[in-house]
This record gives structure tokens, C-alpha cells and sequence, in this order.
């Protein structure tokens, strides 16, 4: 595949402003629609089992497609796949604003999950495309993961200021103004980029069977809570997940143009930094959704302050992100500044273990925010220029699909475990006659520390598996980047890649 470089350096980063507006709508749409489910349920009569669904349906879509988009947009062209996402999207965002049944919003909430994976499968291959430099790649990848990181974190505010401001349809019908702008920008800023052609590799029974395992492994872990974990529909339906899954590696072995190419499993880099993203979000979805029930049930603070409770994250996230974590990257190394950051979502985490049933906000949420966003701010883009380290132009697409599927997984499976293990531990004290608040506030405590174990091991993951680099200094190397594959490490292009 031909890469995308616009002529002029400027427009590079035009380019990469489009790629952001692009991602920080399917990630606010990840998180704006917590906050807004009571409302939502009570509007459109929900009972509490479907009302899940608001958030399954998308989630399940946007999993299981993002592996086979990816792919697609290395086919097809990266832009036209951005493009087409991007029209689907905010097409079902304006279904979801004016949906008057609970029907109409899961169908439309399932395409904009479909909208989402076209979206964001790409654009990590798009911008290793657009910044081969060290530096400059360095800034990209911190500006994009400075949108992704702490739009999760807005979202959140953005639910409760919207849902309490103009109700619960305005926090999709905001998606309108970004995605036309984006959509607009993207026809007349984005090089286009003619992609390898079908024939070079659309493997259709691989895409359906990886396709059909990550929806049912999804929907098997989401629904995992309400059935248990050892229920005869949760194993059934993992066992048949995994059946795909083999059945889709057995497919590639011997495919002409397999949908997944053995080399990138090979690569050691591309297979740890996915690992210990999917452990990394699997702690950081728990501090996100379980925090938010701490803040509201146990300190009782409604949506609105509790999304204001959550603003000093992406504060801290887009402070750090686009001031600092790109210099201290080239200068240290990426694998040292994933290292620092995991050990501090480490210490939030199990700070957050120890929050009491008459904590404060000052006191027993503040600092875990303050940690986790700095640990998040360091770790996110440094994990990204890792995981894109080796990767060929021709396999971009596939490799940024591949990570997103990786952080969607993650935090879909860390959610589950977290979540059955507080509601199991509350359900506990509440049988022995404990205080409701008191048994609320051990279950998340549980549910914290358990994260905490999770981001340990994401932690001895980065450890074992990425390579150590040498350390260098502030200056760029003004050696020739190598033609074979694009730079996908955030040090200067000299700087010797693993795979």
C-alpha cells in the first residue's frame, strides 16, 4: 500500500486533527452514555436486564468488527474505510437522538458500533503513515492518545451536564456537529490511498468466523454477570467462541491471502503491547464505571457533580500527554515510560482499594484520579508507538484494528470480573445484615484491588516481554529511516525496533 504524506508538513497535522475529531467521537460515545441510563430507562421503559443492551449492542458491534475493518481499509484504501465509518456513525448517532422505542435505540446503538470499528480501526495505520520521523511521531501518537485517554474520562462529564441540561437524546445528537465537520475534513484533507485490492486478501470464511467469535466472546463476557460465570449458557457460548477462534487460526494456516498474516503474531512487540493493553484497560474501565457507582451510591453525589468529579483526569491526561510525554518518550525510551506509568495506575488502584464507606472526595478519590491520570498519560502513548513498532505499511490497518480489538476486549472482560466479583461480595453483607452503603463500598473495594492485581500483571507482562532500549537523547538521529516498513516506535528512526 501506498503511504499517506500529504506535501506540506502542515498538513500533516491537519490531517491528524481530523483523525482525532474521528476518535473522540466513538470514545465519548463509549463513556457519555453511562451517566444517561436511569433517564433512558425511564423514557423508553426499559426493564433492568435490556437496559444493558444500550451499552451491549454497541460494544459487541464495535468489538467484533474492528479486526475485520482494519483489515478492509488495508484492501480498500485507509481513507475511504475512515470516511465510510465515519457517515455510518454519525448517521446512527442522529437514529439513537431520535429513537422513541427501546428497540429503535439498540438497533441504531448496534450500527453505531458498526460506524465505530470503520472508524477507528485505521487510524493508528493512517498516522504511522503520516509521521515517520521520531519526534514528530512521538507528538502524533501523544495527541491522539491525549484524545482517547481523556475523552473517556469527558465523557463521563459530558453525560451529566447533557442528561441534566436538554435530557438524555442530546448526548447522541451531539455527535451530529463533529461527525459532518470531521466528514467534511476528511474528504479534503486525507491523501487518498488506493489500498492492495480485494484480491490480495479477502479471506470471507476467515472474516466470518473471526467476526462471529469476537461478537459472541463479547457478548458471552458482558452477560457473564447476569448469568454467572460457571452457568451452563456462559460456558456454552465461551466454548463456542473458542471453537471459532481455533477454527479461524486453523483457516489462516493454510489461506492464500489469510485476513490475519502469521508475522504479525510473530512479533514479540505487537503481541506484549496488545497483552498489556488488554490487562492495562481492563484496571482502568473499573476506576472508570465502578468509580463513578463509588462516587454516586457511596458519597452520594448525583450525575452531574459526579462527572465533575472526574474532570481532573482528562486534565491531567491532556496536560501531560501533549506537554510532556512525548519529550520524556524520545528521551528515555518507550518501554521505561510504560514501565513508570503502570507502576503508578498500580498505586491509584490499590489507593483506591482502601476507600471507606464515610470517605471524602478530597481524601479517597482525588489523589486516585491525580495517579491514574498521570499513570495513564505516560503509559497510553508509549504502549502505542510499542505496538506499532514493526508493523508494514501493508498490514497497518490490521495492526491498529488488532490493538483497539485488544483495549475493547480488555475492558469489556475486566468490567465483567470486576463487576460480578463486588456485586457478589455487596450481595454477601447484605445477607448478613450489613449496612447497604457499608456493603456497596467493601464490594468496590474488592473490585478496585482486583484491578490493582490485573495492572500488576500488566505491569510483569511489560517487564518480560518488551525489549529494553537504550536511552537518547533530545536530539533526533539524521539517518535515513529504513523503506521496508513505516517507523512505528516513538524513538528517533535509528533506534533499533524488536519484534
Amino acid at each position: 500500500m501506498d503511504r499517506v504524506v500529504p506535501p506540506a508538513r502542515h498538513s500533516r497535522w491537519t490531517a491528524l486533527t481530523v483523525l482525532c475529531a474521528g476518535t473522540l467521537m466513538t470514545v465519548l460515545d463509549g463513556s457519555i452514555v453511562t451517566v444517561a441510563m436511569p433517564a433512558i430507562q425511564s423514557d423508553l421503559g426499559f426493564s433492568p436486564a435490556g437496559l444493558a443492551w444500550v451499552v451491549n449492542a454497541y460494544l459487541i458491534a464495535f468489538a467484533g468488527l474492528l479486526l475485520l475493518a482494519g483489515r478492509l481499509g488495508d484492501l480498500i484504501g485507509r481513507r475511504r474505510m475512515f470516511v465510510s465509518g465515519l457517515a455510518v456513525f454519525t448517521a446512527a448517532s442522529l437514529l439513537c437522538g431520535l429513537s422513541t422505542s427501546s428497540g429503535a435505540l439498540i438497533a441504531a446503538r448496534f450500527l453505531q458500533g458498526v460506524g465505530g470499528a470503520m472508524t477507528s480501526a485505521v487510524v493508528l495505520g493512517m498516522l504511522v503513515a503520516l509521521f515517520e520521523e521520531g519526534r514528530d511521531r512521538a507528538r502524533a501518537i501523544a495527541v491522539f492518545s491525549a484524545v482517547g485517554a481523556a475523552g473517556g474520562a469527558l465523557g463521563t462529564f459530558l453525560g451529566g451536564a447533557l442528561t441534566s441540561a436538554l435530557g438524555w437524546h442530546s448526548i447522541f445528537l451531539i455527535n451530529l456537529p463533529i461527525g459532518v465537520a470531521a466528514l467534511i475534513a476528511a474528504t479534503r484533507v486525507l491523501e487518498n490511498d488506493r489500498g492492495q485490492g480485494l484480491g490480495k486478501g479477502a479471506d470471507y470464511p476467515g472474516a466470518v468466523l473471526v467476526t462471529a467469535a469476537l461478537m459472541l466472546g463479547v457478548h458471552t463476557i458482558v452477560k457473564a454477570a447476569d448469568h454467572g460465570w460457571t452457568s451452563a449458557r456462559t460456558l456454552g457460548f465461551g466454548g463456542l467462541s473458542v471453537l471459532l477462534l481455533a477454527g479461524f487460526a486453523v483457516r489462516q494456516s493454510y489461506a492464500a491471502d489469510p485476513l490475519l498474516r502469521p508475522r504479525l503474531l510473530r512479533s514479540r512487540t505487537l503481541v506484549g503491547a496488545n497483552l498489556v493493553q488488554l490487562l492495562m484497560v481492563a484496571g482502568m474501565f473499573t476506576f472508570q464505571y465502578l468509580g463513578a457507582l463509588y462516587i454516586q451510591r457511596v458519597l452520594g453525589y448525583d450525575a452531574l457533580l459526579t462527572g465533575l468529579a472526574f474532570l481532573p483526569a482528562p486534565v491531567v491526561i491532556g496536560v501531560l500527554m501533549l506537554g510532556l510525554s512525548a519529550r520524556v518518550t524520545v528521551r528515555f525510551g518507550p518501554r521505561r515510560v510504560l514501565l513508570a506509568g503502570l507502576a503508578l495506575i498500580v498505586a491509584g488502584l490499590t489507593l483506591f482499594g482502601r476507600a471507606p464507606a464515610d470517605g471524602t472526595y478530597a481524601a479517597d478519590v482525588l489523589p486516585v484520579t491525580l495517579l491514574l491520570g498521570i499513570g495513564f498519560g505516560l503509559a497510553m502513548p508509549a504502549l502505542t508507538g510499542l505496538a506499532m513498532a514493526d508493523v508494514r505499511p501493508e498490514d497497518g490497518g490490521l495492526a491498529s484494528g488488532l490493538f483497539n480489538t485488544g483495549q475493547v476486549v480488555g475492558g469489556a472482560l475486566g468490567l465483567a470480573v470486576t463487576t460480578t466479583l463486588a456485586s457478589g461480595r455487596t450481595s454477601e453483607l447484605l445477607s448478613a445484615g450489613d449496612d447497604a452503603v457499608a456493603a456497596l463500598s467493601d464490594g468496590y473495594r474488592l473490585a478496585f484491588r482486583t484491578a490493582a492485581g490485573v495492572a500488576v500483571a500488566a505491569l510483569a507482562v511489560a517487564a518480560a516481554l518488551l525489549r529494553k532500549e537504550k536511552p537518547r537523547g533530545d536530539k533526533p538521529s539524521r539517518e535515513k529511516p529504513r523503506t521496508s516498513a513505516p517507523q512505528g516506535t516513538v524513538h528517533p528512526p535509528s533506534t533499533t525496533h524488536t519484534g
